[in-house]
């Protein structure tokens, strides 16, 4: 059974850094694209980066140039690195993966960014 499972969220400031991790059992290159979204309450959840298994990134236009997302071959674990954080990006964010026949979901790490 693939698992996701996410860490590094937490409480930050406002212009403060977070790094999320998601690490998964199977090998990153199962999956066809990996991705962090987000949910606040009240609003739909929404994409804020992915990367594909050939390596091509794509980002939210809401967080482009504020946070990059990446990943560790070796250790099959993405990243999102967060800087300049902002109170809207408060959220729920969760890891997803797709495979060729379904998609995984983390848990979820919630994010406050607050003084």
């Amino acid at each position: 059974q693939v698992q996701l499972v996410e860490s590094g969220g937490g409480l930050v400031q406002p212009g403060g850094s977070l790094k999320l991790s998601c690490a998964t059992s199977a090998n990153i290159f199962s999956f066809n694209v990996m991705g962090w979204y987000r949910q606040a309450p009240g609003k739909q959840r929404e994409l804020v980066a992915d990367i594909s298994s050939h390596g091509t990134a794509n980002y939210a236009d809401s967080v482009k140039g504020r946070f990059t997302i990446s990943r560790d071959v070796a250790k099959n674990t993405m990243f999102l690195q967060m800087n300049g954080l902002k109170p809207e990006d408060t959220a729920v964010y969760y890891c997803n993966a797709l495979s060729q026949w379904r998609d995984y979901w983390g848990q979820g790490t919630q994010v406050t960014v607050s003084s």
